[in-house]
C-alpha cells in the first residue's frame, strides 16, 4: 500500500543528470512510498537500453548540432527531447507498480485541458489518432518505475531531421514519417504549457494515489553518488555498442518490436553476440546475448541454449519473443547453408 507520495521537479536539462537522479531515487525509494518525477531535456535523443544509436538517429550530425545522445535503463525506442517535451517518471514499489494506475495520473492531467487521452498498445498514449507520449518501464531492486514523454510544444522539424525510424515499424503504422504521427498537446489546446501542465499532474497524482505529494529538491540528495551515476550514463562506451567485425547478422520485425541480431562466429563458435531491438522487455535480449554467447554455431546448440536459459521462465510472451528470435537465427542460418551448397554445385 502506498502511504506517502513525493514530487520532485529537476532544475536542470543535462540529459545524464536527469537520468542520474531517476536512478538514485529508485535506488533509495522507502517502503510504501510513490514518486513522481518530472524533468526536462535540452536538445536530446534517448535511445532504448538495447537499441544502437547508429541505427537510429543521424549521429554525427545531430552532435554537430550540439545534441547529446543518452541511453536509458528501459527498453522501447528512440525519442527526441526539447524544452517543448515534459518528461515524467512514476517510481514506485514492485508490488504497487500499476500500469492503467499510472497512466490514468496523465489522462487526468490532459483532460484538465479538455483533452481526452486513451492507451494505445503496450506503451503509446494518443488524443484522436496521434501519439503525444511514449512510456517505458524499468524494475530492478525492490522498486520499479515507468516514465515517458509528453509532447507539448516540440519541434517537430527538428524529430523528424534526425530520428530514423525503421520503415518497416513506420509502414505498420500506416504512415509516412515520424513526425507525421505525433501531436504537441499545445496544438491541441493552446492553453497547456509545461508550467501549466506540470501543475496539473501535481494535482493529478495527488486525485490519483490520495496523498499530498511532498516536494522535494534534488540537492537533498547525495550529490557525490549523483555525480558518479551521472558520469555512467555520459560515458561513450555505455552509449555506443562496441564495433566488432561481426560475420552475421539478420533482422526483423514482430509484433513485439524490431531485433538485429549480429554475431562473431570463430571456429565454428559464437564468440559474441548482440542484440539491437526496441523491444520492451529490455532484460529478454541480455538474456538472449548470453545464451548465444560462446555456443557452437549450429541450429541444434542454439535451440539448446536458448532452452536452457529460459527453462524456469514463466512468462509465456517472454517465451514466445524468445521463440521467434530463436527460429529467425536459425531460419538465416539454413538460408546460409542453402546457399554455401549452391554455390559449392555450381562450382
Amino acid at each position: 500500500m502506498i502511504r506517502r507520495t513525493a514530487c520532485l521537479i529537476a532544475r536542470g536539462t543535462d540529459p545524464y543528470r536527469n537520468l542520474a537522479i531517476e536512478k538514485h531515487l529508485m535506488d533509495t525509494l522507502p517502503e510504501e512510498t510513490a514518486i513522481l518525477y518530472l524533468w526536462q531535456n535540452s536538445h536530446t535523443i534517448v535511445v532504448g537500453r538495447n537499441q544502437n544509436p547508429w541505427y537510429e538517429c543521424k549521429v554525427d550530425a545531430f552532435l554537430e548540432s550540439g545534441g547529446r545522445i543518452v541511453r536509458r535503463l528501459s527498453g522501447g525506442g528512440a525519442v527526441y527531447h526539447d524544452l517543448g517535451n515534459l518528461n515524467f517518471t512514476f517510481i514506485v514499489p514492485k508490488t504497487e507498480f500499476d500500469v492503467p494506475k499510472q497512466l490514468s495520473v496523465i489522462r487526468l492531467a490532459v483532460g484538465s485541458f479538455g483533452l481526452e487521452a486513451y492507451h494505445s498498445g503496450r506503451n503509446d498514449l494518443l488524443i484522436g489518432d496521434r501519439k503525444f507520449s511514449g512510456n517505458a518501464f524499468y524494475k530492478a531492486g525492490h522498486s520499479a518505475y515507468h516514465h515517458g514523454t509528453l509532447l507539448i510544444n516540440c519541434d517537430m522539424g527538428v524529430l523528424g531531421s534526425y530520428l530514423t525510424a525503421n520503415r518497416s515499424k513506420l509502414q505498420a503504422h500506416g504512415v509516412q514519417s515520424v513526425a507525421s504521427r505525433v501531436v504537441n498537446l499545445a496544438a491541441l489546446n493552446p492553453d497547456v504549457t509545461v508550467d501549466a501542465l506540470e501543475r496539473e499532474l501535481y494535482r493529478a497524482f495527488t486525485a490519483v494515489y490520495q496523498h499530498s505529494p511532498a516536494l522535494l529538491d534534488e540537492m537533498m540528495l547525495d550529490q557525490r553518488t549523483l555525480a558518479t551515476i551521472t558520469a555512467q550514463f555520459a560515458d561513450p562506451d555505455w552509449i555506443y555498442p562496441e564495433s566488432l567485425p561481426y560475420t552475421f547478422t539478420v533482422d526483423e520485425r514482430f509484433p513485439w518490436g524490431s531485433v538485429t541480431v549480429k554475431l562473431l562466429v570463430e571456429n565454428g563458435v559464437i564468440r559474441h553476440a548482440k542484440l539491437f531491438t526496441d523491444a520492451m522487455e529490455a532484460g529478454l535480449f541480455t538474456l538472449l546475448e548470453q545464451a548465444l554467447t560462446g555456443c557452437p554455431y549450429l541450429i541444434s546448440a542454439i535451440n539448446g541454449r536458448f532452452h536452457q536459459k529460459l527453462e524456469l521462465m514463466r512468462d509465456q510472451q517472454l517465451l514466445q519473443m524468445a521463440g521467434d528470435v530463436s527460429v529467425l537465427i536459425c531460419g538465416r542460418i539454413r538460408a546460409l547453408d542453402r546457399a554455401q551448397q549452391d554455390a559449392g554445385g555450381d562450382a
